[in-house]
């Protein structure tokens, strides 16, 4: 797979659920790829990438940001609040609001900064004990808290259970956004971001499908 097979991908996913042609924004999720891959996918035009950890994107970023205009920079991994202020200066978005303390913090900085990243609520879909999120129950809940605090909610974003249909979960994502009037659903990733696409995705996440298996550090 390259980026080209991915977008051709993402195309033909897009007519046959008969959705206009750019209507979904591919994420290269870049999290521990090497910077020279990283480069590669830049040179060829791409510009929205994805990175799990704040530290690796401060770490990464602003280099490639001093060499390529036009950087869409999205933050999809879990966000401690301590963190949250140096996230909100590198990111133009973050998808993984799971939690009032971290909605709480956001707002409170976007006061003081004057500015806030485009917002997705996390829902744990599956509603596992391991997994960050807002669960189904309690995600109207949460959309309207966002909401009061004037927080710039686009819309949902999820993660299925590996062991589950994620059709299913994709459906689920759908129904608590359309119901909140969220217009935004970043589901799918590699292998299954032509369901996504067929119920309603406008973010999908790929990172393997582009870059190759990651790299892990040597031991």
């Amino acid at each position: 797979m390259s980026l080209q097979d991915t977008t051709a991908r993402i195309a033909k996913a897009e007519a046959n659920a008969d959705r206009s042609a750019g209507s979904v924004k591919l994420i290269a999720v870049s999290k521990v790829q090497p910077d020279d891959r990283v480069q590669a996918v830049l040179e060829q035009g791409h510009r929205c990438f994805g990175e799990n950890r704040v530290q690796e994107a401060a770490g990464k970023w602003p280099g490639f940001r001093d060499r390529f205009d036009g950087i869409d920079l999205h933050l999809i991994g879990p966000l401690q609040t301590n963190k949250a202020r140096q996230a909100m200066e590198l990111c133009n978005a973050i998808h993984s609001v799971d939690r009032p303390k971290l909605a709480n913090t956001l707002a409170r900085l976007a006061q003081e900064i004057g500015s806030c990243p485009d917002l997705f609520i996390q829902v744990n879909t599956g509603e596992e004990d391991q997994k960050a999120g807002i669960l189904p129950a309690d995600a109207d809940g949460f959309v309207a808290e966002c909401q009061a605090l004037d927080l710039p909610v686009r819309g949902l974003m999820c993660i299925p259970p590996v062991d589950e249909e994620p059709s299913l979960h994709f459906a689920l994502l759908a129904k608590i956004a359309a119901r909140n009037g969220l217009p935004g659903l970043s589901m799918g990733m590699s292998s299954d971001f032509e369901q996504a696409i067929a119920l309603g995705a406008t973010h999908v996440r790929v990172g393997s499908a582009i870059f190759g298996e990651r790299v892990r550090p040597q031991e």
